[in-house]
């Protein structure tokens, strides 16, 4: 089914946690960093403000790529019934397909001492399974991040992961995850965290209040 977004011509984000961005920009466009380097774009390829997406479609591409058992996932139960922060909830669109996705969420480290931590869990990464070798969740992982950074939302980020792939090509590690807890079941390494702001503390890690 074909996805119904405008070309998207200019790099205009609104970065806010209320705001919907209203343009997209083309891999093309985004410089290239140590870290994050991109493979090269497909030409056909454009990035566009997730909400521009009719929500039936993302769900039916996350069923594609991780699977109908998806929502038992320990991912699921920290960011609870938060709404995803629409800057930097981004799509790939392909000639009027959807190939890919990727959702951030406001969580809060709840500490031991009391004190309370706004950060913010990216992920799902969803590509489309037959695009998943062609650079397509990279590229998605970097337009975020790259949002997160306009919008002085990078200084605690954090998600679930493989840290052979995070923290090669974008510098995520779990030095200081080794305290939290999350509410179900989690690999201690693939906690990673990234940014300056991340607590190196002990505490719950849960969806940000409303």
């Amino acid at each position: 089914m074909a996805v119904a977004v405008e070309a998207p011509d200019r790099d205009l984000f609104p970065l806010a946690f209320g705001a919907a961005p209203t343009h997209a920009r083309r891999a093309k466009d985004l410089p290239v960093t140590a870290s994050a380097t991109l493979p090269p774009p497909a030409a056909a390829v454009a990035f566009v403000p997730l909400d521009s997406v009719a929500a039936p479609m993302v769900e039916a591409l996350l069923d594609r790529a991780f699977g109908p058992g998806r929502h038992a996932r320990t991912a699921y139960r920290v960011r609870g019934e938060s709404a995803p922060i629409a800057a930097l909830s981004i799509a790939a669109v392909e000639d009027g397909q959807l190939i890919g996705t990727i959702q951030c969420w406001p969580v809060v480290l709840a500490a031991d001492d009391g004190a309370i931590h706004a950060m913010v869990m990216i992920g799902p990464v969803a590509v489309e399974p037959a695009r998943q070798r062609d650079g397509i969740g990279r590229m998605l992982m970097t337009h975020a991040l790259r949002a997160a950074h306009e919008g002085g939302l990078d200084g605690a980020l954090m998600l679930i992961g493989d840290p052979e792939y995070y923290g090669r090509f974008f510098g995520f590690s779990a030095e200081r995850t080794g305290g939290w807890r999350l509410p179900g079941p989690f690999e201690a390494r693939r906690l990673l965290a990234k940014g300056a702001a991340v607590p190196a503390t002990t505490g719950e890690l849960r969806a940000a209040p409303r």
